[in-house]
């Protein structure tokens, strides 16, 4: 999961967010499923119950090391009618399941994704069932995209293979950089490869294609992409060796037309990815 995502159960947004590897799920979002304008009390009257309390105290005692338990009996068996709220359930006992979270935008009480399900529970069974199913679909999501990106780096590593082992040819396929780019300082390395590579700056790349939504190497196809890494590494080592930008960018172009026509005339991406299917 990203660091922040968006699910709607039953025409209610709900934030979540991951944190230290557990997601979370915003009780302030849920709440207003039962009342818009009322979500912190219907959070605190969930909270006010003994059957809360003590699932919250179990979940603590299980996950949170540092759980007060002294401040847990203190409220917990305190004489008169328990009223608790997030603050005063945090405060009280070090919980880390319930936390708070500041901010115009995405702030809240938020809950570890077992106990969000609990409140579900009391809110709706119906808002449960359906929050559980959107939660998985999201997981589920998340492990393709995962499985996709771990696939497409299994793909580069072969490919950066058969560029290693493969003869330099004479076709070019960037353009050779002009005199005029060899004589220009690029104050951004990452612009030094950007021409080297593409023939032009990321700043020069957006002017001409001002309405596009990503920048000069979300546009690039995947064989840049693998020889744009392979370039990263190769500038390095000549930063090291302190050769003069000029020299590097004359250097850089040629692996990058080098290996753009290895990849090409063999079609390595094609194959690679038709091994895949």
């Amino acid at each position: 999961m990203k660091k922040s995502e968006k699910i709607v159960v039953e025409d209610t947004e709900i934030i979540l967010f991951r944190q230290n590897d557990s997601d979370f799920i915003s009780l302030t979002d849920m709440a207003t499923y039962k009342s818009k304008l009322e979500a912190r009390y219907v959070i605190a009257n969930w909270m006010s119950t003994y059957f809360t309390l003590d699932y919250l105290a179990v979940w603590e005692e299980h996950y949170n090391p540092n759980f007060n338990r002294a401040g847990f009996h203190a409220v917990r068996y305190d004489s008169g009618r328990l009223i608790m709220t997030p603050k005063k359930w945090i405060d009280s006992t070090g919980a880390i399941g319930i936390i708070s979270k500041s901010g115009r935008y995405g702030g809240g009480i938020f809950a570890h994704k077992d106990i969000a399900f609990e409140f579900a529970t009391w809110l709706s069974p119906k808002f449960k069932f359906y929050l559980v199913k959107e939660f998985e679909r999201l997981k589920s999501e998340e492990q393709k995209r995962l499985s996709s990106e771990w696939n497409l780096q299994r793909t580069l590593a072969k490919v950066n293979y058969h560029i290693h082992t493969d003869a330099i040819k004479e076709h070019i396929i960037p353009k050779i950089v002009s005199e005029k780019q060899k004589k220009f300082t690029y104050a951004n390395e990452a612009d030094l490869l950007n021409v080297a590579l593409f023939g032009k700056t990321a700043a020069e790349w957006r002017a001409g294609n001002p309405k596009a939504d990503g920048n000069i190497r979300d546009e690039a196809t995947l064989e840049q992409l693998v020889v744009l890494s392979n370039l990263e590494s190769i500038n390095a080592l000549l930063i090291r060796d302190k050769l003069p930008q000029s020299q590097r960018l004359t250097r850089l172009n040629a692996t990058a037309i080098a290996q753009l026509q290895s990849l090409l005339e063999h079609k390595v991406i094609k194959k690679l990815r038709e091994g895949e299917k």
